[in-house]
């Protein structure tokens, strides 16, 4: 692989204005996290509100993120649908469009089985020629893909790695062991429990907190790297009550908010998402405002 990933990746929002993408706040915060120190950049997954992106859309906000990085920093595009013929062509764009690599959900409400997933991964790798991760959620597509059908997916051609959002503490220790060798990314999706991820051999995080926290998450990364583990387990301490405040309502409508007081966005998003309640927002204030991310409010 060409490309390090590993660190702190940031699932990217996409700003909203009156409806339609705001592409001049998106260009800037691409630019931002890049010089905050994020080590890739993940547009148009779950974060990006990829359900709601038309396919125009969702292309240009795939070329809005490579030529912003300018191949700084690895890009990542999420190509995933429960459709294995609308995946397989989304990932071909972002392959012809300069993509360092495809993160491709599982099938989300169809319901495979592991079969079915096994199918639908290797339909999509042998259709491309661009490094694939696989996106594995139950919390969202319901399905979950078990170690076994990974292991056999990674001999593929093109697919190097997951993101797991399972929040199984075990699973990155189990799957490491059943690779026997196999070079293999391992992604948290899930921030609150990152530090027990890379304990257990994770390579990295694709983050939600990044958008709002960047430096702190690359710091994290950073320092874990170093072995720096004191140092590391200090700032996940610190970063905790924001990462559990991101996530107590459907994500992405809690950090496009906190996106908004920090004034990298207005806090838009498509239905059926809607603005977090006053109480979430009051906890990510003062999160924000905690970690000093945010001046308090007079």
């Amino acid at each position: 692989m060409s490309k390090n990933f590993s660190g702190s990746f940031v699932a990217l929002i996409t700003p909203f204005r009156d409806k339609m993408i705001d592409e001049t706040k998106f260009q800037e915060l691409v630019e931002w996290q890049i010089s905050q120190g994020s080590d890739g950049l993940v547009p148009c997954g779950t974060t990006g509100e990829s359900p709601t992106l038309s396919h125009d859309e969702h292309q240009r906000v795939i070329d809005l993120t490579i030529e912003v990085a300018g191949g700084r920093v690895p890009v990542i595009a999420g190509t995933g649908s429960n459709s294995t013929e609308e995946a397989i062509q989304l990932t071909k764009y972002a392959e012809k469009a300069g993509a360092d690599a495809a993160l491709v959900v599982m099938p989300y409400y169809n319901k495979p089985t592991q079969s079915g997933m096994h199918a639908h991964f290797k339909a999509i790798n042998d259709e491309v020629n661009i490094p694939i991760f696989i996106y594995n959620i139950p919390s969202r597509s319901v399905v979950d893909m078990s170690i076994k059908t990974m292991v056999e997916l990674a001999k593929l051609k093109n697919i190097i790695g997951v993101k797991d959002a399972s929040n199984d503490p075990i699973r990155p220790t189990n799957l490491r062991i059943s690779l026997d060798g196999i070079d293999f990314v391992q992604f948290s999706g899930e921030d609150p429990s990152q530090l027990g991820f890379m304990a257990a051999g994770g390579d990295g995080i694709i983050s939600v907190t990044a958008n709002v926290a960047p430096k702190m998450m690359s710091d994290f990364h950073r320092e874990w790297k170093k072995g720096n583990i004191d140092v590391a387990r200090s700032i996940q301490e610190r970063l905790m009550p924001l990462h559990n405040a991101l996530f107590l309502e459907t994500s992405p409508a809690p950090v496009k908010y906190a996106a908004s007081l920090l004034d990298i966005c207005n806090s838009e998003v498509r239905l059926p998402l809607v603005e977090p309640l006053q109480e979430t927002k009051n906890k990510l204030r003062d999160a924000l405002e905690k970690l000093q991310l945010i001046s308090k409010k007079t």
